[in-house]
């Protein structure tokens, strides 16, 4: 079909749109020039499950989706495409695929973020001589230069949800993908990589300074894919696509798609997203995402600290010159347990489990613990339920999961404050688990701390908006953005964090007796 012709008579760009392909629910929203929602759609992300541990996406299907979510998104709007000034796209972090250079397709599904098939590599490499040998180089150049380029390597293990490992496998157990690579044909792309590459008809091949970073392949130091590791595993490194800035003009979408071509102004990765949603610009802002997982970023300014137990160094965004990195401390399994809860009927709507928490003054000495822990790495660490009595009722049992949510936030919130070198300001939050106001304000009294909520949750499809917005000079700079914030509820420190010791204390030695299940 071809493209429609711009009439002189047409609407003017007065919108831009953002879409957020999260790992369980893609969001697209139209806004306007003041941030409100004028228009959205909302697709289930189907993830499929071929073999126990492996978690993929059909690329095709995704493809489809995200279309169809712009789409539906416009015509709620009740607006054109051509009145859209530009698409600001946000995606999950570290899910890959890798296709052939030429022909476009695809050598394998989307190897999702969440998948654990590289975890006899990853067993494997952590046990080696070598990577021993690795620390102790390390170890000494940190302690002769002083330098924290030389810290993160000198601790360096690897885990399944890195992507060099999963990437690794890809070319130990995909013989198509592995003889492209020798040939230079292979290309290797996070979501947004691949959507750019389709929404262009391949003609743009990119990714962007958070996605890269996200991944764990890409040195946040240097600003390059990392030699070093990518030969250490046997990675070549001509698979890789170049770096744009995250804010940006990557070229337009073909016109056959949308029937006119809608400039594409951003990429960006959601925890990133979020943040630049967040408006958590200055150095100590803080950003707590609560939703399938938990992520708490601290803006860290032109400062990158070095990776630490716990924490991890990204890159925030570049904009033309400003670079901005972040620290960040992540917790699995919040969303996925509470829907869980949900799945064996502890309660029937989300929206019953902060009243059910509130209706009982403790959990009874029911504690929950999750199948990761922030301070523990323990990949045998078992989920439970612990102190389960006669009297126990449904609501203890949501209760203590809800507490084990502001209990981990706790241990992150001590790591950040200990380690991140700068003053902490504001903290915001966001994600689906926001909404729950037992988390959110046992979380505030435990880390003594008042705690920002927006008005808008979806901070992630709201910060690829943002930065679209930038890009394209529908907004004019950040101060500009800050004023289009809304704050829906803020969270006051109301109980002395020394309250809650006793059962914090109870949990800890629940987590101790999950371990080494």
């Amino acid at each position: 079909m071809p493209c429609e012709q711009q009439e002189s008579a047409a609407a003017p760009a007065r919108y831009v749109v953002g879409v957020d392909v999260g790992s369980t629910v893609l969001k697209c929203h139209v806004y306007d020039q003041a941030a409100a929602v004028r228009g959205s759609s909302c697709k289930k992300v189907e993830s499929l499950y071929p073999r126990p541990g492996w978690v993929e996406l059909d690329p095709e299907v995704l493809w489809s989706q995200f279309v169809g979510v712009i789409k539906e998104a416009v015509q709620a709007a009740g607006l054109h495409m051509r009145q859209i000034a530009g698409l600001g796209i946000s995606t999950q972090r570290a899910t890959f695929i890798t296709w052939h250079k030429y022909t476009g397709k695809p050598f394998h599904n989307f190897i999702s973020w969440q998948d654990v098939r590289s975890a006899e590599l990853v067993n494997s490499w952590n046990k080696s001589l070598l990577l021993k040998v690795i620390h102790i180089i390390f170890t000494v150049l940190h302690f002769l230069t002083g330098s924290d380029r030389y810290l993160a390597p000198s601790f360096l293990t690897f885990s399944t949800q890195q992507t060099s490992m999963k990437l690794s496998w890809v070319f130990k157990n995909i013989y198509e993908a592995e003889e492209a690579a020798r040939k230079n044909d292979c290309c290797f792309g996070t979501v947004d990589t691949w959507l750019l590459y389709k929404l262009t008809k391949g003609s743009v091949y990119a990714t962007d300074y958070s996605n890269a970073s996200a991944t764990g392949v890409f040195e946040p130091f240097t600003k390059c894919w990392n030699p070093t590791l990518c030969n250490l595993l046997s990675i070549p490194m001509s698979i890789y696509p170049p770096v744009k800035d995250t804010s940006c003009n990557f070229g337009s979408a073909d016109c056959e798609i949308f029937g006119v071509p809608i400039p594409i102004m951003a990429v960006v990765t959601d925890q990133q997203s979020a943040m630049f949603g967040e408006c958590c610009f200055q150095p100590g802002d803080v950003k707590l995402t609560m939703g399938t997982g938990g992520f708490w970023n601290v803006n860290t300014g032109q400062h990158l600290f070095a990776s630490r137990r716990g924490l991890y160094p990204l890159i925030g965004w570049k904009i033309g010159e400003e670079l901005v990195y972040l620290t960040e401390g992540c917790m699995s399994d919040i969303g996925t347990v509470i829907r869980w809860a949900q799945d064996i009927n502890l309660f029937t709507s989300v929206d019953e489990t902060e009243k059910m928490a509130w209706s009982i003054v403790d959990s009874q000495g029911v504690c929950f613990v999750p199948d990761f822990q922030v301070s523990v790495n323990d990949p045998l660490l078992c989920a439970s339920f612990m102190g389960l009595k006669p009297s126990t009722t449904r609501s203890h049992l949501v209760r203590a999961i809800l507490e084990s949510v502001a209990f981990r936030n706790k241990q992150l919130y001590d790591i950040i404050v200990k380690k991140v070198r700068i003053p902490l300001h504001t903290i915001r939050a966001d994600g689906g688990v926001s909404n729950n106001s037992f988390v959110m304000q046992m979380t505030s009294d435990l880390i003594n701390k008042r705690i920002e909520k927006p008005a808008n949750a979806d901070m992630s499809s709201l910060g690829a908006a943002f930065l679209a917005g930038l890009a394209s000079g529908f907004w004019t700079d950040k101060e500009q953005l800050k004023k289009l914030r809304q704050v829906e509820t803020v969270f006051e420190p109301q109980k002395d964090s020394e309250e809650y010791k006793p059962a914090m204390d109870t949990w800890l030695q629940a987590v101790k007796r999950s371990l080494h299940w």
